[in-house]
């Protein structure tokens, strides 16, 4: 499908002068990478979540393979994820040699169904990797219960949900219910640092051993090393990846954090404006459990396309047409050809995901959108 010049994305970054200002400031200094500024950016979002530790890394995709690596699982142990999220999530497993399995959704949120969940967890399950899909919270606390009874991890898939609170009003991120959460910071999200991830955590074990993973498995100081015969000296103890972020990156997402607070507002002013437009309509609901504690990175409907009697392929062909792009958040993962190739998963076992799936459709959200811009989606949405 091509779009048209000028079309609406379902999502974008939102870059102010004070940004643009920022990574001049770090382009202009004597670190470009892994400087001061991502100890600043770290310890930013420490303050920010209540998390003890952070993990500045070059991607969502590499906070999640590791946050499982630092597991040390024993391969061929089991994992479990949502099949409604995008695929590094179950990918993260198999970077690290554990089985993918996944637990159906429930059909209001599109969170992780705790009663799917529970039929899914087996003797060789050792982490649960929860999706805070489009910003709503999972059942954490009821999550972490069945992790706990398993003696399973928990890995919570916060890539949508920066500035999301739980329940009991806690920030998505503390680590409060999880042994790890990963952020993403790709200019679609909350958030942006160009490309960029972290992990939190409150295991000063799992910290160090993220943070030597991320530099090629190198550990530094006498803390870490049993004999320094200098200060040039450095070990590689295990196999790490190359996953650090930048001091440019950090600039930005230090400015960035700075907006939050304005970003969700934006996101809730809008997301208010659509729930009343849309309200009535017999073929199109939008997600529920959207709350002023969820950090809205998706708006996303479920739309009867049999009722509307238009294809999801012609109906966004149809706002397309008029400037008002849309996407679908997401293909189940086990339809994916590399995961039904590989592991053999039928989609009958997920009742609830392929429902999803048929109807889901996401309308433009981000903050830089323009009440007029909102007005226009909504009038492409009506017709």
């Amino acid at each position: 499908m091509v779009k048209k010049s000028g079309t609406l994305p379902y999502g974008r970054q939102s870059i102010d002068d004070s940004d643009v200002a920022a990574v001049t400031r770090a382009l202009r200094s004597p670190f470009l990478t892994q400087g001061p500024l991502v100890a600043e950016f770290e310890r930013a979002l420490c303050t920010y979540t209540g998390a003890k530790y952070a993990v500045a890394v070059a991607n969502g995709t590499a906070a999640l393979h590791l946050a499982v690596a630092a597991l040390g699982l024993k391969k061929g142990s089991s994992g479990i994820t949502s099949p409604i999220t995008f695929v590094a999530s179950a990918n993260a497993l198999v970077y690290n040699g554990i089985k993918p399995v996944f637990a159906d959704i429930d059909p209001v949120t599109a969170n992780m169904s705790l009663a799917a969940l529970a039929r899914a967890v087996g003797k060789d399950t050792r982490v649960i990797i929860p999706v805070h899909f489009a910003g709503r919270s999972a059942a954490m606390k009821e999550i972490a219960a069945i992790a706990a009874s398993k003696k399973s991890f928990v890995i919570e898939d916060a890539a949508h949900a920066i500035g999301s609170r739980y329940p009991d009003g806690g920030r998505v991120g503390n680590c409060a219910y999880a042994d790890m959460t990963t952020f993403s910071f790709h200019p679609v999200k909350m958030i942006t640092t160009g490309e960029g991830g972290a992990v939190m955590t409150n295991d000063k074990g799992l910290y160090d051993r993220l943070c030597s993973l991320r530099s090629h498995g190198i550990v530094r100081g006498p803390a870490l090393m049993k004999n320094v015969p200098g200060p040039w000296y450095y070990e590689m103890q295990e196999l790490g990846f190359n996953y650090r972020l930048t001091d440019i990156q950090a600039a930005l997402g230090l400015s960035q954090l700075k907006k939050i607070g304005r970003f969700l507002l934006r996101r809730r002013a809008i997301v208010a404006r659509y729930n009343k437009a849309f309200k009535g309509l017999s073929w199109l609901r939008p997600l529920a459990g959207d709350g002023p504690s969820c950090a809205h990175h998706l708006y996303v409907v479920r739309i009867d396309f049999k009722k509307l009697r238009m294809s999801r392929r012609v109906f966004m062909e149809s706002l397309a047409a008029l400037g008002v792009g849309s996407q679908v958040h997401y293909i189940p993962v086990y339809r994916q050809p590399f995961y039904s190739r590989n592991f053999k998963v039928a989609g009958r076992a997920f009742p609830q995901a392929e429902k999803y799936y048929e109807q889901c459709l996401s309308l433009p959200l981000f903050p830089a959108m323009k009440d007029k811009d909102v007005e226009k989606v909504i009038a492409a949405v009506l017709g």
